[in-house]
């Protein structure tokens, strides 16, 4: 548990035991367990296919464990294995590409009132809802934080893919979450778009809200993360500080490819994978 003072703990933020997940005829996480403690800012970093998009919808409520005679998984979010997901929402800021894809996908909704239907975790405003002068105050200072004021009037489908991204994160974070847990947030984006994304993300993790980072990219690790969980094959292949796991040695055997991990001006990470007679691509594509 996490000490907040002299009289108060908070229990893990996530606390996972035992978890199998069945999708189809597959199992997609084997047996998992994962800690990550309220406050610990953490990369949870694993190839295409390891399982990671399956772990968020579980953490998300949108997967259950598989229970039975044999399974006895445990799934706590902040200290609860039982959530409305409407409350889960509010405490638990996602970002994901997916999530992109779909709002970016509607022509009529604008950028605040994208980061307002944060409120009521949907897709733009119900029309049965009132949104009060305070939400509305809320949602202009989440703009604000990402430095998106500008893209307030704006048509999120008329925006560039990192403009969109700024909304969609002002969002998450417009109900104030305890936790902000990013899916491939830099999907899409180019070198300059990324910046400004991971810029906007090390502010936020700066403000006491939990950052955690599903990625497969080494160079989206901001510094102010200090653990990294390693996924391979639907269960923890590593999980440590950030300078024990980002090493040559585990990321070679996580990719099952000699990988060179160095790390870079800043507190960044960069990594870089031998292909035939020397040559070299980055970012692990």
């Amino acid at each position: 548990m996490t000490l907040m003072n002299d009289t108060t703990i908070l229990p893990p933020l996530i606390d996972i035991r035992n978890a199998t997940v069945v999708r189809g005829d597959s199992r997609v996480l084997h047996n998992l367990s994962l800690r990550i403690d309220d406050g610990q800012h953490v990369a949870i970093v694993g190839p295409n296919g390891s399982g990671k998009s399956t772990l968020i919808k579980l953490i998300t409520r949108q997967l259950y464990p598989l229970a039975g005679k044999d399974q006895n998984p445990v799934v706590e979010i902040f200290g609860r294995d039982r959530w409305d997901v409407f409350e889960l929402r509010s405490m638990l800021g996602i970002l994901s590409n997916d999530m992109h894809q779909d709002f970016t996908a509607d022509p009529d909704l604008d950028g605040l009132e994208v980061v307002i239907s944060g409120f009521f975790a949907s897709k733009g405003v119900p029309q049965y809802q009132r949104v009060s002068q305070e939400m509305t105050e809320a949602a202009q200072r989440a703009v604000e934080l990402v430095q998106a004021r500008h893209l307030a009037g704006k048509r999120l489908a008329e925006m560039s893919t990192g403009e969109a991204r700024r909304i969609l994160i002002a969002r998450a974070l417009v109900s104030n979450p305890r936790a902000l847990m990013l899916d491939e947030p830099t999907a899409g984006l180019d070198l300059a778009s990324r910046r400004r994304f991971l810029h906007s993300v090390r502010q936020i993790s700066r403000r006491q809200k939990t950052i955690i980072l599903v990625t497969h990219h080494v160079e989206e690790i901001i510094p102010e993360i200090n653990r990294v969980i390693l996924i391979k094959d639907g269960a923890v292949f590593d999980d440590g500080d950030k300078e024990s796991i980002l090493t040559n040695k585990r990321f070679s055997a996580l990719f099952d490819e000699p990988i060179e991990v160095r790390k870079s001006s800043g507190g960044y990470y960069s990594a870089e994978i031998e292909l035939l007679a020397g040559d070299r691509i980055s970012d692990l594509d």
